[in-house]
């Protein structure tokens, strides 16, 4: 089922952040019915770097085509700002899609950009905005592929403005609107009541962000249909890795750690290392090199 077919039946989709296709394969097999691939995980985890608009349009394509090579589920892609003008969105828009993005993500930031959850963000004029979402909505291939319009407007120039500006996104042929960083239960509640009816809505939850937690069940009652999780992997596995790395460093065996890992076996399993052997084996030529 495509990501346009399950948004328009009933329930919240919960799209948890990966950033490579261990992570994708890890969350589809946890039974996630899309996935968000986060460039601040990417700039986290290939670049070791804050999400300040660091990692390219190509890197981005490599990863999407690298993840979709593994999985079939459909990802909802972060393009930043489509870096660049409305002819960059364009060119983004045809080289994600045809890598196998689900959905790009296009926010209103000026560059430098910044997470959405950073202080300092600024903003590209509304008009200019939304001159990129009919660009991309022009250059997409298929209309199964949607645009979600982002705004930053809140941190920058007030909810009201956010409000406004999202209105005029979805007049430009916006499918799903994202209003980022809501500050408040009220403000949460405030874009529901406002948009809910027209556009399916994104909310986006990050731990130590802006926007108070909520689980999903509770925004989708709200009327959002779509919550993200994009550097909560991250976060997880950065924590984790801190604890292995000192363990290992402190203690020069990883016997103390043993039992907060998978063995050699259980990873292979996970990655289906016995499929794959015995696919190659179906190949093999059963008389050796004989002519």
């Amino acid at each position: 089922m495509t990501l346009k077919a399950r948004l328009s039946r009933d329930g919240v989709v919960v799209a948890p952040g990966v950033y490579d296709p261990l992570t994708a394969l890890i969350a589809t097999e946890a039974g996630f019915e899309a996935v968000y691939l986060s460039g601040a995980a990417v700039a986290y985890t290939r670049l070791g770097r804050s999400d300040i608009g660091l990692a390219t349009m190509t890197e981005m394509a490599e990863t999407i085509g690298l993840i979709r090579d593994r999985v079939d589920t459909p990802m909802i892609v972060d393009a930043d700002n489509g870096h660049g003008n409305a002819l960059n969105v364009q060119r983004t828009v045809r080289l994600y899609e045809r890598a196998g993005a689900s959905a790009l993500q296009i926010e209103d930031q000026s560059l430098p950009k910044r997470c959405g959850h950073l202080a300092g963000k600024k903003l590209i004029p509304a008009g200019e905005m939304v001159g990129k979402i009919k660009a991309a909505v022009d250059a997409r291939a298929s209309e199964e592929t949607l645009i979600v319009a982002r705004t930053d407007a809140i941190a920058v120039e007030g909810f009201d403005a956010a409000i406004e500006r999202a209105e005029r996104y979805a007049d430009a042929g916006a499918d799903v609107l994202f209003v980022e960083a809501p500050r408040s239960e009220g403000e949460l509640s405030a874009v529901a009541a406002r948009f809910s009816s027209h556009l399916p809505l994104l909310a986006n939850m990050v731990e130590g962000g802006a926007t108070p937690l909520r689980s999903a069940d509770d925004l989708g009652a709200l009327g959002f249909r779509l919550v993200i999780f994009p550097g909560g992997i991250v976060r997880a596995l950065a924590r984790a890795a801190q604890d292995y790395y000192r363990s290992l460093h402190e203690h020069r065996t990883n016997k103390p750690f043993r039992d907060r890992m998978f063995d050699f076996d259980q990873l292979n399993a996970v990655i289906g290392t016995p499929e794959l052997l015995a696919l190659g084996a179906r190949y093999e030529d059963p008389a050796g090199d004989a002519k």
